[in-house]
């Protein structure tokens, strides 16, 4: 039987790409995207593909259901991969906004594995994946809303890990750094839809970071393509006992020893600095 793995957010970038890989590697894919044209692209290239929008409780139980469906009732791996980043300071972030973030990365996130883990238990195994992030081990100016759901993904990881101890279910985090995908282009879009970048006092900032974001070429250090995240994540599939981390790119080691070793004003220096 082949390994089937439910993988959110395959519309572009990390999602898609180890949607693809996996899939030409013999694995049972099901990608999810969240437009139907999305879902049809990748169904076109013979990866099975459902409709999921991880804001809509709904579409998760229906996406889930389908996955079922496809799998014949198993389900070994979960890879909850779907998100954005909403840039912006934090006392110009409008609580809606701050709230969207929360609902695409982490509460449906969340409604997905709360879904998934009767049917691993059933089964008497499963892998639940999540794509985390460096900023989810270190906060930066300007991706307060990115982080604080990636440091709340940190503790529920840890803690979901903790509570299926006593079970087969296994759960892993993966934190890369900056990886080549749609998410510049994502992020640029949510700044201008959210913040009053005119009416605030960091305008001067937000115009660079707005022509970082619009710039074609990443000028982030340290930037790899897709592939680093499908590495790590082929380490969480071959392994009989997967580790609870995975870091990706160099930034990502470097802070996180970082974050180990300094204290909090030593790094709040260095971080101070990175944008």
């Amino acid at each position: 039987m082949k390994t089937s793995i439910l993988i959110t957010g395959c519309s572009s970038g990390i999602g898609r790409y180890c949607a693809e890989q996996l899939h030409e590697a013999g694995y049972q894919v099901i990608a999810s995207c969240r437009k139907p044209e999305d879902v049809a692209v990748l169904k076109a290239q013979g990866v099975s593909c459902v409709q999921l929008d991880v804001t809509d409780s709904a579409s998760i139980h229906s996406a889930l259901k389908e996955t079922l469906q496809l799998t014949g009732g198993k389900l070994d791996v979960l890879f909850n991969n779907a998100g954005y980043g909403q840039g912006g300071a934090i006392e110009d972030l409008p609580t809606e906004a701050l709230r969207a973030q929360f609902e695409t990365n982490f509460f449906g996130l969340h409604d997905l594995t709360r879904a998934v883990i009767p049917v691993m238990l059933k089964q008497g195994h499963g892998k639940i994946v999540q794509n985390s992030s460096v900023l989810g081990l270190v906060a930066m100016k300007y991706r307060g809303a990115y982080s604080a759901t990636k440091f709340a993904l940190e503790g529920y990881s840890d803690t979901l890990r903790l509570e299926l101890m006593d079970t087969n279910i296994s759960v892993s985090l993966i934190e890369p750094g900056p990886i080549v995908s749609k998410f510049r282009e994502n992020s640029l879009r949510a700044v201008k839809s959210a913040i009053d970048i005119d009416g605030s006092r960091h305008k001067k900032n937000y115009q660079k970071t707005l022509a970082r974001l619009g710039s074609q070429e990443s000028s982030t250090p340290f930037t790899l393509g897709p592939e680093a995240v499908l590495k790590q994540l082929q380490r969480v599939l071959d392994s009989a006992s997967p580790k609870p981390r995975y870091y990706v790119t160099k930034s990502t080691y470097i802070f996180g020893y970082l974050r180990r070793f300094l204290s909090s004003r030593m790094l709040d220096g260095i971080l101070v600095k990175g944008n």
